[in-house]
């Protein structure tokens, strides 16, 4: 359970914010940051917000402020000992934000993390992660209804229904309760459009991402004794030939599980250094522990890695044999 009346307590008592998120950030990422801004900035407080990745274009309309700004060593390394407070929020491991690690650990700064995600690293001096949350936007939107810090306004409820719709599936996982409907409910009713936000992130994709799922789709196979494995892959090759991005593979995966039996759906991603896995499963099938065997981590049903400086083909049958052992096991 989240000690909200701590968490106010270091928002109020201190006078500066770096707040980050991690690699590749989605919109409970971006929106958990926006909606923690407007909070700290109607508290009068200097605010930073810097992230390892651009934000993806369907996502910036989320930054009205335009507050985010993509890392730059020379820039923002004395940020970290600038800000009295730095903020790990929706991520729960440090090399999340890859190369910012380091300064964030050496940083003598206090530290927090806000978070919905399963076994945390111990990196932060405090800790403030539930795993019954549905999205990192939860927890922000329970800071300002349980604390009172601030009031509810249409600036922070933009971000925070953006964040948790996204990371609901569009209010259709298994995560998805009737709490979750009042709490978007109330958000609607300050002048949040549903519409608009579901357009602006899912309906408005550049060209190169609808060519790029046309090649991941083409890459679909079928994979174990009872093609309850489904994968796709993903080569610089096909980046090259679309001009589409790494984030542009956003919920690329849940492709896969919409395939009649299929239990487990991955998507590999081969990137300029190393390669990535989403990861997306049925039931009580625990991808998240499939992912920890290879340095990753997740929900239940949807988890990740990422390995860098090896060959994603030196993986592929691993992973994929891994898999399909732990669907034997649960259906055991």
């Amino acid at each position: 359970m989240i000690d909200f009346i701590k968490l106010k307590e270091i928002l109020v008592n201190n006078n500066s914010f770096l707040i980050t998120t991690h690699v590749n950030p989605d919109a409970d990422a971006v929106g958990s940051e926006i909606a923690l801004y407007f909070i700290l900035k109607d508290l009068g407080k200097t605010v930073y917000i810097v992230n390892y990745s651009a934000t993806p274009y369907n996502l910036q309309f989320l930054d009205t402020d335009k507050k985010i700004e993509k890392y730059d060593e020379e820039k923002h390394l004395g940020l970290f000992e600038k800000a009295d407070v730095l903020v790990a929020l929706d991520y729960n491991r440090s090399d999340r934000i890859v190369k910012m690690q380091q300064h964030f650990l050496k940083s003598k700064k206090i530290k927090i993390c806000i978070d919905h995600h399963q076994e945390p690293e111990k990196f932060a001096d405090y800790v403030f992660i539930d795993m019954s949350y549905t999205a990192s936007g939860q927890i922000i939107y329970d800071l300002i209804k349980k604390t009172g810090i601030v009031k509810l306004t249409n600036e922070t409820a933009l971000p925070i229904y953006a964040a948790i719709m996204t990371d609901t599936g569009s209010f259709r996982f298994e995560r998805t309760t009737p709490e979750i409907h009042r709490i978007a409910a109330e958000l609607l009713g300050y002048d949040v459009d549903p519409t608009s936000v579901f357009d602006r992130i899912y309906d408005q994709s550049k060209f190169g991402k609808i060519k790029l799922l046309g090649k991941a789709l083409d890459s679909l196979k079928l994979y174990g004794k009872n093609s309850e494995v489904a994968y796709m892959i993903l080569t610089r090759d096909m980046f090259n030939s679309t001009k589409a991005e790494e984030h542009d593979t956003d919920g690329f995966v849940n492709f896969s599980l919409s395939v009649e039996n299929v239990k487990i759906g991955l998507l590999f991603i081969e990137l300029n250094e190393g390669f990535k896995v989403s990861l997306r499963s049925k039931g009580n099938i625990p991808v998240n522990k499939l992912a920890r065997e290879f340095g990753g981590g997740g929900h239940i049903n949807a988890a990740g890695l990422r390995i860098f400086d090896k060959d994603m083909n030196d993986y592929l049958t691993l992973i994929l044999n891994r898999a399909e052992d732990y669907l034997n096991k649960n259906e055991g």
